[in-house]
C-alpha cells in the first residue's frame, strides 16, 4: 500500500536520527520500543522508561506508554478532526502560495495536482533554485520529473524517498495521505530552513551590530590615539619660549599661531566632538543591547582627552600672551635701540676732536692776555661739557634698560656705551688737566709779567744813568787851572767809586731777566721776543755797561792856552 510505504519512510526519516529504522510498521512497533523512540525524536521529550521484557505484557505496557504520551499531547487517535482539516488546508495554502509563480503548476489538492511531478520541482526550486533547472522540465514526462524531485530532496534536503514515481503515475488518484505526508516533509524542511535562515539573519544582525560596535570601538581608539598624539606634539610647540631678535621674526611666529588657530586646530576640535558623540552613541547602543559598557584603553577615556585638551588650551593661552608681550618688548627694544644709537651718534659727533683740543699746548706760546682768553673759552667749554652730561646719563640709562629687557645685540650696545663713558671720563680728566694747565700758565705768566714790569722800572733809570755816564766819560773838558784838573780827577775817582753799586744794580736787573727765563724754561713757556713794558734789553744794558767800563781809562782834559 502507498500509504503504508509512505508512512514507513516518514518514520525512518525520524528514527534514523536516533540510529535505527523499521521495516514493517505492524511488526517493528509491536513491542512499543521503537514507537516510544519515534515519539521522543519527534517531540524532543523523554518518555517514561520502557520495559525491556519479552513478554506480551511488557510489550502492551510500552505501547500504552506511547499512546498515553500521544493522548497527553491532545492528539486524537480516531477519525479526522477539525485540527487535521485545518492543518491540511494550511499545508495546501502554503503549497499554492509557493508554486503560484510557476507555469504548468496548479495545486488544488494532494493527489492529481502532483502527478506530473512539476509541483514537487516547483517547491524545491522556490526555496533552492540552485538545485533545480525548472525551465528544462517537461510536463509530458512525469516520471522523470518525479524522480528528479525525489532524488534532489533525498540528496540535498535530507528528505527520504517516501513515494514511487511509477506508482503515482500509474494510479488514477494517488494516495492523498501519502502525498500529504511527503509534502509535509518539504514544509518542515523549508520552514526549518526558514527558521534557521531567520535565526541566521538574527545572528548575522547581532554579529553585524557587534562588528559595527567593534569597528566603532576601534575607530574611537584610533581617533583618540591620533588626537592625543597631536596634542602631545603640539603642547611642546606652544610651550616653546625661544626669543626672537626682531619684531618681524616675532610677528612671523604670531602668524604661525594664527595659522594653527584657523587651519590646524578646527579639524581637531571636530575630531574631539566626533569622539564624544561616537563614545556616547556606542555606550547607548551597548546599553540597549544589554552589553557591557565600552571601556577604552588606559589614557584614552573621554575624560583623559578632555584633560589633555584643557592642558592644550592652557598652553595655547599662555603662548598667545607670551607672543603679545614679546612683540611689545621687541617694539620697546627697537625704539630704545634706535634712540640709543641716535643719541650716541649725536654725542660722538660732539666729542669728535674734543680730545685733540683739550690735549693741545697752545698756551705755551701765548701771552698772558691770550691765556686769559683761553681760560674764558675753557670755562665756556666746561659749561657745554656739563650740559652734555645729561645726554651721557640718558645713553647709559637706555643701555641699562636694553640689558634688562634682554636685547639681542646688548654686547654691541654695551661696548658702545662703555666707549662713550670711558671717553666721557677721559674728557672730564682732560678738561680738568687743561684747566689746571691754563691756570698754572696764567699764574706763571702773571709772575713773568710782574718781573717784566719790575725789570722795566729798574732798567729805565739804570739805562739813563749809563747813557749819562757814557756822555760824561766821552766829554772833553777844557781846564784853565790845575785846580780844575784836580777837581775833574777827584770827580772821576768819585764816579769810579760808584760803579760797584751800579754793577750791583745791573746784576739785579739781569737777575730779574734770568728769573723770567728760568720760570719760562721750567714750565715750558715760550716767551715772546720783547718785554712788553720796555725796549731796553739785557743785551743793550750789557753793551752800554761795557762801554762805561771802557770809558773809565780815558779822562778827556784839554789844557787852556793860558795854562800852557
Amino acid at each position: 500500500c502507498l500509504c503504508v510505504q509512505t508512512f514507513t519512510a516518514w518514520c525512518n526519516s525520524h528514527l534514523r536520527k536516533s540510529g535505527t529504522q523499521i521495516e514493517s510498521i505492524e511488526e517493528d512497533f509491536r513491542d512499543g520500543l521503537k514507537l516510544m523512540l519515534l515519539l521522543e525524536t519527534i517531540s524532543g521529550e523523554r518518555l517514561a522508561k520502557p520495559e525491556r521484557g519479552k513478554m506480551r505484557v511488557h510489550k502492551i505496557n510500552n505501547v500504552n506508554k506511547a499512546l498515553d504520551f500521544i493522548a497527553g499531547k491532545g492528539v486524537k487517535l480516531v477519525s479526522i478532526g477539525a485540527e487535521e482539516t485545518s492543518a491540511k488546508e494550511g499545508l495546501l495554502l502554503w503549497c499554492q502560495r509557493k508554486t503560484a509563480p510557476y507555469k504548468n503548476v496548479n495545486v488544488q489538492n494532494f493527489h492529481i495536482s502532483w502527478k506530473d511531478g512539476l509541483a514537487f520541482n516547483a517547491l524545491i526550486h522556490r526555496h533552492r533554485p540552485d538545485l533545480i533547472d525548472y525551465d528544462n522540465l517537461r510536463k509530458d514526462d512525469p516520471v522523470t520529473n518525479l524522480n528528479n524531485a525525489f532524488e534532489v530532496a533525498e540528496k540535498h534536503l535530507d528528505i527520504p524517498k517516501m513515494l514511487d514515481a511509477e506508482d503515482i503515475v500509474g494510479t488514477l488518484r494517488p494516495d492523498e495521505k501519502a502525498i500529504m505526508t511527503y509534502v509535509s516533509c518539504f514544509y518542515h524542511a523549508f520552514s526549518g530552513a526558514q527558521k534557521a535562515e531567520t535565526a541566521a539573519n538574527r545572528i548575522c544582525k547581532v554579529l553585524a551590530v557587534n562588528q559595527e560596535n567593534e569597528q566603532m570601538m576601534e575607530d574611537y581608539e584610533k581617533l583618540a590615539s591620533e588626537l592625543l598624539e597631536w596634542i602631545r606634539r603640539t603642547i611642546p610647540w606652544l610651550e616653546n619660549r625661544t626669543q626672537e631678535k626682531t619684531v618681524t621674526d616675532m610677528q612671523a611666529k604670531q602668524e604661525d599661531f594664527r595659522d594653527y588657530r584657523c587651519v590646524h586646530k578646527p579639524p581637531k576640535v571636530q575630531e574631539k566632538c566626533q569622539l564624544e558623540i561616537s563614545f556616547n552613541t556606542l555606550q547607548t547602543k551597548l546599553r540597549l543591547s544589554n552589553r557591557p559598557a565600552f571601556m577604552p584603553s588606559e589614557g584614552r577615556m573621554v575624560s583623559d582627552i578632555n584633560g589633555a585638551w584643557y592642558t592644550l588650551e592652557g598652553a595655547e593661552k599662555g603662548y598667545e600672551e607670551w607672543i603679545l608681550s614679546e612683540i611689545r618688548r621687541l617694539e620697546r627694544l627697537e625704539h630704545l635701540a634706535e634712540k640709543f644709537h641716535q643719541k650716541s651718534k649725536i654725542h660722538e659727533s660732539w666729542t669728535d676732536g674734543k680730545e685733540a683740543m683739550l690735549t693741545q699746548k697752545d698756551y705755551e706760546t701765548c701771552t698772558l692776555s691770550e691765556v686769559k682768553a683761553l681760560l674764558r673759552k675753557h670755562e665756556a667749554f666746561e659749561s657745554d661739557l656739563a650740559a652734555h652730561q645729561d645726554r651721557v646719563e640718558q645713553i647709559a640709562a637706555i643701555a641699562q634698560e636694553l640689558n634688562e629687557l634682554d636685547y639681542y645685540d646688548s654686547a654691541s650696545v654695551n661696548a658702545r656705551c662703555q666707549k662713550i663713558c670711558d671717553q666721557w671720563d677721559s674728557l672730564g680728566a682732560l678738561t680738568q688737566n687743561r684747566k689746571e694747565s691754563l691756570e698754572r700758565t696764567e699764574k706763571q705768566l702773571e709772575s713773568i709779567d710782574e718781573l717784566y714790569l719790575e725789570y722795566a722800572k729798574r732798567a729805565a733809570p739804570f739805562n739813563n744813568w749809563m747813557e749819562g755816564a757814557m756822555e760824561d766819560l766821552q766829554d772833553m773838558f777844557i781846564v784853565h787851572s790845575i785846580e780844575e784838573i784836580q777837581g775833574l780827577i777827584t770827580a772821576h775817582e768819585q764816579f769810579k767809586s760808584t760803579l760797584a753799586e751800579a754793577n750791583k744794580e745791573r746784576e739785579a736787573i739781569q737777575a730779574i731777566q734770568a728769573e723770567v727765563q728760568k720760570i719760562a724754561q721750567s714750565n715750558g713757556i715760550k716767551l715772546s721776543a720783547a718785554n712788553p713794558y720796555t725796549t731796553i734789553t739785557p743785551q743793550s744794558i750789557d753793551s752800554k755797561w761795557e762801554k762805561v767800563g771802557c770809558g773809565l781809562d780815558f779822562l778827556g782834559i784839554i789844557p787852556a792856552q793860558s795854562l800852557c
